[in-house]
Protein backbone atom coordinates (compact mmCIF):
# COMPACT_ATOMS: atom_id res chain seq x y z
CA UNK A 1 0.00 0.00 0.00
CA UNK A 2 1.27 3.44 -0.94
CA UNK A 3 2.04 5.70 2.02
CA UNK A 4 0.27 9.03 2.46
CA UNK A 5 2.02 12.21 1.52
CA UNK A 6 1.02 14.66 4.25
CA UNK A 7 1.63 18.26 3.17
CA UNK A 8 1.46 21.33 5.43
CA UNK A 9 0.85 24.54 3.55
CA UNK A 10 0.52 28.25 4.26
CA UNK A 11 1.17 31.68 2.81
CA UNK A 12 3.74 33.97 4.38
CA UNK A 13 1.19 36.79 4.41
CA UNK A 14 -1.99 37.38 6.37
CA UNK A 15 -3.36 39.94 3.93
CA UNK A 16 -6.93 39.05 2.95
CA UNK A 17 -6.41 39.73 -0.76
CA UNK A 18 -2.92 38.25 -0.91
CA UNK A 19 -1.95 37.16 -4.42
CA UNK A 20 0.25 34.53 -2.78
CA UNK A 21 -2.79 33.03 -1.07
CA UNK A 22 -4.57 32.96 -4.44
CA UNK A 23 -1.66 31.10 -5.98
CA UNK A 24 -1.46 28.79 -2.97
CA UNK A 25 -5.16 27.90 -3.24
CA UNK A 26 -4.54 26.62 -6.76
CA UNK A 27 -1.42 24.70 -5.71
CA UNK A 28 -3.35 23.09 -2.83
CA UNK A 29 -5.96 21.77 -5.25
CA UNK A 30 -3.20 20.50 -7.54
CA UNK A 31 -1.51 18.70 -4.63
CA UNK A 32 -4.79 17.11 -3.59
CA UNK A 33 -5.43 16.01 -7.19
CA UNK A 34 -1.99 14.36 -7.10
CA UNK A 35 -3.01 12.37 -4.02
CA UNK A 36 -1.55 14.55 -1.28
CA UNK A 37 -3.26 14.94 2.08
CA UNK A 38 -3.04 18.70 2.51
CA UNK A 39 -3.51 20.78 5.66
CA UNK A 40 -3.94 24.50 5.00
CA UNK A 41 -2.91 26.91 7.76
CA UNK A 42 -3.79 30.54 8.18
CA UNK A 43 -0.89 32.12 10.06
CA UNK A 44 -3.27 34.81 11.34
CA UNK A 45 -4.74 32.07 13.54
CA UNK A 46 -1.34 31.61 15.23
CA UNK A 47 -0.15 35.09 16.29
CA UNK A 48 3.36 35.13 17.69
CA UNK A 49 5.56 37.77 19.30
CA UNK A 50 8.81 38.57 17.55
CA UNK A 51 11.38 35.86 18.19
CA UNK A 52 13.34 36.95 21.26
CA UNK A 53 15.54 34.61 23.30
CA UNK A 54 15.07 36.76 26.42
CA UNK A 55 11.30 36.40 26.05
CA UNK A 56 11.75 32.67 25.53
CA UNK A 57 13.92 32.40 28.65
CA UNK A 58 11.39 34.33 30.73
CA UNK A 59 8.13 32.81 29.44
CA UNK A 60 9.08 29.76 27.37
CA UNK A 61 8.09 29.00 23.80
CA UNK A 62 4.70 30.59 23.02
CA UNK A 63 1.75 28.19 22.87
CA UNK A 64 1.06 29.06 19.23
CA UNK A 65 4.64 28.15 18.31
CA UNK A 66 4.15 24.79 20.04
CA UNK A 67 0.93 24.22 18.09
CA UNK A 68 2.67 25.06 14.82
CA UNK A 69 5.64 22.83 15.64
CA UNK A 70 3.28 19.92 16.36
CA UNK A 71 1.78 20.40 12.90
CA UNK A 72 5.25 20.48 11.35
CA UNK A 73 6.13 17.21 13.10
CA UNK A 74 2.88 15.61 11.86
CA UNK A 75 3.51 16.40 8.19
CA UNK A 76 6.04 15.10 5.68
CA UNK A 77 6.25 18.05 3.33
CA UNK A 78 5.75 21.79 3.07
CA UNK A 79 4.13 23.85 0.32
CA UNK A 80 4.94 27.48 0.98
CA UNK A 81 3.69 30.60 -0.79
CA UNK A 82 6.36 33.19 -0.07
CA UNK A 83 5.66 36.87 -0.68
CA UNK A 84 8.64 39.08 -1.40
CA UNK A 85 9.14 42.16 0.77
CA UNK A 86 11.94 44.45 -0.38
CA UNK A 87 13.71 41.62 -2.23
CA UNK A 88 13.58 39.22 0.71
CA UNK A 89 11.46 37.02 2.97
CA UNK A 90 8.48 38.42 4.91
CA UNK A 91 9.00 39.09 8.63
CA UNK A 92 5.96 36.89 9.34
CA UNK A 93 7.42 33.86 7.57
CA UNK A 94 10.86 34.29 9.15
CA UNK A 95 9.32 34.65 12.61
CA UNK A 96 7.32 31.43 12.18
CA UNK A 97 10.39 29.54 10.97
CA UNK A 98 12.41 30.81 13.93
CA UNK A 99 9.86 30.10 16.66
CA UNK A 100 9.06 26.63 15.31
CA UNK A 101 12.78 25.83 15.31
CA UNK A 102 13.11 26.28 19.07
CA UNK A 103 14.08 23.04 20.72
CA UNK A 104 12.24 21.82 23.80
CA UNK A 105 12.77 18.80 26.01
CA UNK A 106 14.23 15.76 24.25
CA UNK A 107 13.55 17.00 20.73
CA UNK A 108 16.33 16.55 18.23
CA UNK A 109 17.76 19.89 17.07
CA UNK A 110 15.59 21.17 14.20
CA UNK A 111 13.72 17.86 14.34
CA UNK A 112 10.52 19.33 12.95
CA UNK A 113 12.38 20.42 9.80
CA UNK A 114 14.99 17.77 9.05
CA UNK A 115 14.07 15.50 6.20
CA UNK A 116 10.95 17.42 5.21
CA UNK A 117 10.44 18.08 1.51
CA UNK A 118 9.38 21.57 0.45
CA UNK A 119 8.07 23.28 -2.65
CA UNK A 120 8.21 27.05 -2.98
CA UNK A 121 5.91 29.35 -4.90
CA UNK A 122 5.59 33.11 -5.05
CA UNK A 123 3.44 35.78 -6.64
CA UNK A 124 4.29 39.44 -6.96
CA UNK A 125 3.28 42.50 -8.98
CA UNK A 126 6.93 42.71 -10.08
CA UNK A 127 8.31 41.24 -13.30
CA UNK A 128 10.27 38.65 -11.27
CA UNK A 129 7.22 37.30 -9.46
CA UNK A 130 8.91 37.19 -6.05
CA UNK A 131 11.97 35.29 -7.24
CA UNK A 132 14.45 37.30 -5.13
CA UNK A 133 12.63 36.41 -1.90
CA UNK A 134 12.61 32.71 -2.79
CA UNK A 135 16.41 32.72 -2.88
CA UNK A 136 16.44 33.62 0.82
CA UNK A 137 13.68 31.16 1.77
CA UNK A 138 15.52 28.37 -0.08
CA UNK A 139 18.75 29.20 1.75
CA UNK A 140 17.12 29.25 5.19
CA UNK A 141 15.21 26.00 4.69
CA UNK A 142 18.20 24.21 3.20
CA UNK A 143 20.35 25.21 6.16
CA UNK A 144 17.88 23.77 8.68
CA UNK A 145 17.61 20.38 7.00
CA UNK A 146 14.66 20.79 4.63
CA UNK A 147 15.03 19.24 1.18
CA UNK A 148 13.80 22.01 -1.11
CA UNK A 149 12.72 20.90 -4.58
CA UNK A 150 14.92 22.48 -7.27
CA UNK A 151 11.93 23.72 -9.26
CA UNK A 152 9.75 26.56 -8.03
CA UNK A 153 6.92 28.61 -9.48
CA UNK A 154 6.77 32.38 -9.61
CA UNK A 155 3.85 34.42 -10.86
CA UNK A 156 4.89 37.81 -12.26
CA UNK A 157 2.50 40.75 -12.58
CA UNK A 158 0.28 38.90 -10.13
CA UNK A 159 -2.22 41.76 -9.87
CA UNK A 160 -3.13 40.94 -13.51
CA UNK A 161 -2.52 37.16 -13.44
CA UNK A 162 -5.83 35.83 -12.11
CA UNK A 163 -9.27 35.50 -13.66
CA UNK A 164 -12.28 36.66 -11.58
CA UNK A 165 -12.88 33.02 -10.53
CA UNK A 166 -9.34 32.80 -9.08
CA UNK A 167 -7.88 30.69 -11.89
CA UNK A 168 -4.65 31.67 -13.61
CA UNK A 169 -4.81 33.39 -16.98
CA UNK A 170 -1.45 32.02 -18.14
CA UNK A 171 -1.56 28.34 -19.14
CA UNK A 172 2.21 27.99 -18.71
CA UNK A 173 2.14 29.11 -15.07
CA UNK A 174 -0.86 26.86 -14.43
CA UNK A 175 0.97 23.87 -15.90
CA UNK A 176 4.17 24.57 -13.91
CA UNK A 177 2.13 24.84 -10.71
CA UNK A 178 0.41 21.50 -11.36
CA UNK A 179 3.75 19.81 -12.07
CA UNK A 180 5.40 21.27 -8.96
CA UNK A 181 2.52 20.21 -6.70
CA UNK A 182 2.55 16.68 -8.14
CA UNK A 183 6.34 16.49 -7.78
CA UNK A 184 6.10 17.56 -4.14
CA UNK A 185 3.52 14.85 -3.41
CA UNK A 186 5.46 12.09 -5.19
CA UNK A 187 8.86 13.11 -3.78
CA UNK A 188 7.50 13.39 -0.26
CA UNK A 189 5.95 9.95 -0.58
CA UNK A 190 9.25 8.48 -1.81
CA UNK A 191 11.21 10.13 1.01
CA UNK A 192 9.03 8.31 3.56
CA UNK A 193 9.96 4.84 2.28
Amino acid sequence: MESESRILTFAGSTRKESVNRKLLNLAVEDARQAGGVVTVLELADYPLPLMDEDLEAAKGVPENARKLKKLFFEHDGLLLACPEYNSSITPLLKNVIDWVSRREGNEAPLGCYKGKTAALISASPSMLGGLRGLVTVRSILGNIGVIVLPDQVTCAKAHEAFNPDGSLKDAGTKSRLEILAATLVSTTRKMKV
